[in-house]
């Protein structure tokens, strides 16, 4: 059995974490680097850096900050916002993301997921979704943050990407997110067992047990977070103590 993974998720905006409820209402969570370095020494077992307005603001990630976090982390680090070609994935990698994380570049050209895996291998392709389930019963893909509303289904994508090579869905619920209600178990499920790829569960996990659920119920392969280990409210070693005495595999 695979180990499950623990992933602080830093969102940048203005060169600071923030972190929000709904994809709204942001407020500041800290200094970025500070961060980093502290969820290593924690035991994160991975990091995700997401530039939440690049997309927006029609800007480049920043990789200079990148390059800084980096430089004070020994774990995996996946970089999104922004990413549109491969000399953008280029200069991340070079400045230290061992993996990037593609959105709504990737929705308007699907092309470049395939372009991306053939340039660098699938495995340093992470194709983050933001979906919400709506009145009728089904999940939306969003982009732009969360701002804009597709008609595609969340599986329907989710399926295409990892067929064009993606080697990682990042699947955030905007219905949990910040909620700390708990993650979005059955399209975390669905797609877990009917992807040939690992799932990263995001949005809504507020305590312990929410953790232990999204991974014997939701089967993920990893859960994100990001508020409750920013404001202290759940320290990774601690969560991991608990997951492993639920005999969840989890690397202490």
């Amino acid at each position: 059995m695979l180990t499950k993974r623990i992933i602080p998720c830093l969102d940048i905006k203005d060169g600071r974490t923030v972190k929000g409820t709904n994809f709204v209402d942001l407020r500041d969570a800290g200094d970025p680097v500070e961060l980093g370095a502290f969820y290593a020494q924690q035991g994160a077992d991975e990091l995700v850096f997401l530039d939440i307005t690049a997309t927006v603001e029609k800007r480049k990630t920043l990789s200079e900050l990148v390059k800084r976090i980096a430089r004070q982390i020994n774990i995996p680090f996946t970089v999104g916002g922004g990413v549109s070609s491969i000399d953008d994935a280029s200069v991340l990698l070079k400045n230290g993301a061992d993996k990037v994380s593609i959105n709504t570049a990737a929705y308007k050209n699907p092309q470049l997921i395939k372009e991306l895996a053939n340039e660098f291998g699938s495995q340093f392709v992470v194709l983050a979704i933001d979906t919400k389930l709506e009145a009728d019963g089904e999940w939306y893909v969003y982009l732009n943050g969360g701002r804009t509303k597709t008609e595609t289904k969340c599986f329907d994508w989710a399926k295409q990407a990892v067929d064009l090579g993606a080697g990682e869905i990042l699947l955030t619920s905007m219905n949990h997110d910040g909620t700390k209600q708990g993650f979005a178990i059955d399209i975390t499920k669905r797609l877990s067992e009917s992807l040939s790829v690992p799932v990263i569960a995001s949005g809504g996990g507020g305590t312990m047990p929410h953790f232990a659920t999204i991974f014997k119920e939701g089967r993920a392969d990893a859960a994100l977070a990001a508020s409750i280990f920013h404001f202290k409210e759940v320290a990774i070693p601690d969560l991991k103590r608990y997951l492993h005495e639920q005999q969840i595999e989890v690397r202490i």
